[in-house]
């Protein structure tokens, strides 16, 4: 069968005499992951190697001793082989949905077209917008068999919106989904989810369509490991959205057959380490399985905090089955972001990152972890969320604080705020103009997320005139990506390609893996051997 291969030009040496002792050349030598490497042992000093000639070959040389060999490792075998027959990939690696659009039709084909899975940015999007990113992507991947999908993000304030993008979805044929944010299970996820199911004749359940959960806490992950439950389905049967033999189904099996697991990440976060908080998530999902067999077959994906092929690598040997990347593809070629946006994440520290009152979820305290460097927004939204937890009516705020928070902060007056607000919302969601209007607090919050939303939107158009409140969302992995391409061709904006990007995580992950198995067979490996610098990678087609 014909697949594509990363293509690399490693070092290369012939001759048992060239076996690999020192550690120069064993630098070289775990580099050279593709193929077949046996580990000698040096009869005269006792010193452990690797070699590449084949074991007839070393065992003719009277020198060497073989005590094993480990088989060609590419970058496509790290995860789990299932995910990628299940979505039809040549590589376990995911770009993830970054909302408002970042996530662009560019990046999602680029991904597709090498191989990997990407997820359209709809989040934030309005209808018609969504549907103008879909069909670019669909003009450029439909007929080709390769995989795409795009955001579901959970809306507690507007769940008419998240039902609604769910129907568009389905006008569309989007049959993945990065189910995002969601604290519970509600209507629309259980019905895009169980929509299509059918049982074929060998009496198996089909999915049409496909739900990756991205979670970071085990009662979530819970809600997506199991079926879903009567009192969602039933008011989905009874309203006609869902069939009686569709629910029958979804009854059956897990919501979710694939979950991300997030730790550390930018935008909405609970901050935690990803070495703790997977195999929590792993333990829940055997646990569930012993109460619904179908469980068993779901599979763990990593996400957040993966910037580097030590991270990579990391969370492939926790067991992931692929890894999501978001932050990094941020300030790729690719991303719908402006270029001032992107030259403030390429000069990110790892450090450069808090957390700032979330827009879509003001009112209930909720934190997104943004870019700390070069803007004022944490620091204001702070002061947003101070004001409205304080005063229950924009008319019981005092005229100096009123008067500051329109000079530095919404740069207008928070009337003729309300009044842009209350205009949007009677054209979208005329039910939060009348909560509004019985409650001023509301008002008051529609007020403050009218600056938390806008600032999220200035970082997209490069607005100069509103640079120090850019909203950029961004968790460690970025900073740590910059760390890393410093002094090579990464380290330039216009060379960060998605798909560059992520042939050489995997690249560096595959290298990284080797070395440690090396050095678990008592190969002298060096330490330089786990830092694997960028290089520039392309595709091409081989044989196997």
């Amino acid at each position: 069968m014909s697949v594509d291969r990363t293509s690399v030009s490693p070092e290369t040496a012939s001759g048992p005499e060239h076996v690999a002792l020192n550690q120069g050349e064993l630098l070289s030598a775990v580099r050279r992951v593709r193929e077949v490497a046996y580990l000698v042992r040096d009869t005269t000093s006792g010193a452990i190697g690797v070699g590449f000639e084949g074991h007839a070959a070393l065992e003719r040389s009277s020198r060497f001793e073989v005590l094993a060999s480990l088989p060609p490792l590419y970058p496509e075998w790290l995860g789990d082989r299932a995910f990628c027959e299940a979505h039809n990939l040549r590589f376990p690696y995911v770009g993830g949905a970054m909302a408002n659009g970042i996530a662009s039709p560019e990046m999602v084909v680029a991904l597709a077209n090498s191989g990997m899975l990407g997820f359209l940015g709809t989040a934030g999007l309005s209808l018609n917008q969504i549907r103008d990113y879909v069909g670019r992507t669909r003009r450029e991947l439909d007929g080709t068999g390769r995989s795409w999908g795009a955001n579901l993000i959970h809306s507690p304030q507007q769940p008419s919106m998240e039902m609604a993008t769910v129907e568009c979805f389905f006008e569309l044929g989007v049959t993945r989904v990065s189910a995002s944010a969601f604290m519970s299970l509600t209507p629309a996820v259980v019905r895009y989810a169980a929509t299509g199911l059918r049982r074929l004749s060998d009496g198996s359940i089909e999915r049409r369509n496909r739900v990756f959960a991205k979670i970071s806490r085990p009662e979530v992950a819970a809600h997506f490991m199991r079926p879903a439950p009567e009192r969602l389905l039933r008011p989905l049967v009874d309203s006609g959205q869902l069939s009686e033999e569709e629910a029958r189904l979804a009854a059956r099996i897990p919501v979710a057959e694939d979950i991300i697991v997030e730790s550390d990440s930018g935008g909405h976060t609970d901050n935690r380490p990803l070495s703790a908080l997977f195999p929590v998530i792993a333990r829940q999902r055997d646990r569930i399985a012993q109460q619904y067999d179908a469980a068993a077959s779901i599979r763990l994906g990593a996400a957040g905090g993966l910037g580097t092929p030590e991270a990579i690598a990391s969370a492939f040997s926790l067991g992931a089955a692929f890894v999501l990347t978001g932050s990094i593809n941020q300030a790729s070629v690719e991303a719908a972001q402006s270029q001032a946006s992107k030259e403030l994440l390429a000069s990110a520290s790892f450090s450069d990152v808090t957390m700032a009152p979330a827009g879509d979820m003001f009112e209930m305290g909720v934190e997104v972890q943004v870019l700390k460097r070069g803007s004022f927004f944490a620091a204001r939204a702070k002061k947003l969320y101070e004001i409205y937890s304080r005063y229950d009516a924009i008319e019981e705020i005092p005229a100096e604080i009123r008067q500051k928070l329109e000079r530095q902060i919404f740069g207008a007056d928070m009337e003729e705020i309300w009044e842009s607000t209350r205009s949007y919302f009677a054209k979208h969601d005329p039910s939060e103009v009348e909560r509004a209007e019985r409650d001023p607090k509301h008002r008051l919050a529609l007020v403050c997320r009218w600056y938390l939303g806008l600032s999220s939107k200035w970082p997209l158009t490069g607005d100069e005139d509103r640079r120090m409140d850019y909203q950029i969302w961004m968790g460690p992995a970025q900073g740590a990506f910059n760390d890393w391409a410093r002094g090579s061709f990464l380290e330039n904006l216009e060379n960060r390609t998605v798909v560059q990007m992520a042939l050489n995580l995997l690249e560096g992950a595959a290298i990284i893996t080797r070395a440690q198995q090396l050095r678990t067979y008592g190969a002298p490996v060096p330490a330089k051997a786990f830092d694997a610098k960028p290089q520039r990678l392309a595709v091409q087609s081989e044989t196997r």
